[in-house]
């Protein structure tokens, strides 16, 4: 069962979707998807619409939402920069545990690319999250957005006061805030469990950064990062074989999280 409704998020109105499983229990798990740059809800080759749906058959609610300026959402995309996407994720959250079947425990954001970042971002402030899934994720977010961009959009934003890629508007307050946030340095302030997915032949975010965010992430005093590189696969999982990999992985992932989980709820101290 799908509902496709709007959150509220300061002055913009987020379009979402919000995936129930076949059968819901008392409390249920959520899963929430946040797009990478300038994407969607949908995703690439409907990406986040055919995991959603995988992830309910595991008896997971799924809730992807559209960025302002995103999608079907309201709002210019990148107005308030990194800070306003942070929040409008925290917003979804809200909503999320605003549901009456939603296990306020088991709360996983799952991030694409930007979304990565962002995604470790909110959680690094948001204690709320208690897992992390980063498919892809962003690691530099000035640097890898110009990478996408081109410098020349950049520069010229600087130089007049906004410029155009691929219709949208960016201003330079955006590119501002990009460098302002460094999401290896918040790994530390989020102590939940990670689960790192990239593809050896992502040519827009450099598969390194999976193995640096696992160090990182290990190096905390508590919470386990597991990580899996998908072989031959690009940066949105577009093979069907790439595509299984990564559903697979992240399937196996959650079931394993939840059997540990319910493997500690037997023990009393």
């Amino acid at each position: 069962m799908e509902h496709h409704i709007t959150i509220r998020s300061d002055q913009e109105e987020l379009a979402a979707t919000l995936h129930y499983p076949a059968s819901t229990g008392s409390k249920n798990p959520i899963i929430i998807i946040a797009h990478g740059f300038i994407g969607s809800r949908v995703g690439v080759n409907r990406l986040f619409v055919k995991a959603a749906r995988e992830f309910t058959e595991l008896g997971y609610m799924v809730l992807r939402f559209d960025f302002a300026g995103c999608g079907e959402s309201t709002g210019d995309y990148g107005a308030g920069g990194l800070d306003a996407m942070i929040d409008q994720t925290r917003s979804v959250i809200d909503y999320a545990l605003g549901i009456d079947c939603v296990d306020p425990t088991r709360v996983i954001l799952l991030g694409h690319s930007l979304g990565g970042a962002v995604a470790v971002l909110t959680a690094a402030k948001d204690k709320r999250v208690k897992s992390l899934v980063l498919w892809s994720a962003v690691a530099h977010p000035f640097n890898d957005i110009i990478k996408i961009t081109g410098k020349k959009t950049y520069e010229e934003a600087v130089q007049l006061g906004s410029s155009d890629y691929l219709g949208y508007s960016f201003k330079p307050e955006y590119f501002e805030s990009l460098t302002r946030h460094q999401p290896f340095e918040q790994t530390r302030k989020f102590g939940g469990d990670v689960l790192l997915v990239h593809g050896t032949n992502d040519e827009v975010i450099p598969v390194d950064y999976c193995f640096l965010y696992q160090k990182l992430f290990w190096l905390r005093s508590q919470g386990q990062c597991d990580k899996e590189v998908v072989f031959q696969a690009d940066h949105t999982y577009s093979t069907g074989q790439s595509f299984v990999q990564l559903m697979s992985t992240t399937k196996n992932w959650l079931l394993s999280l939840d059997k540990r989980k319910q493997d500690w709820y037997d023990w009393t101290i």
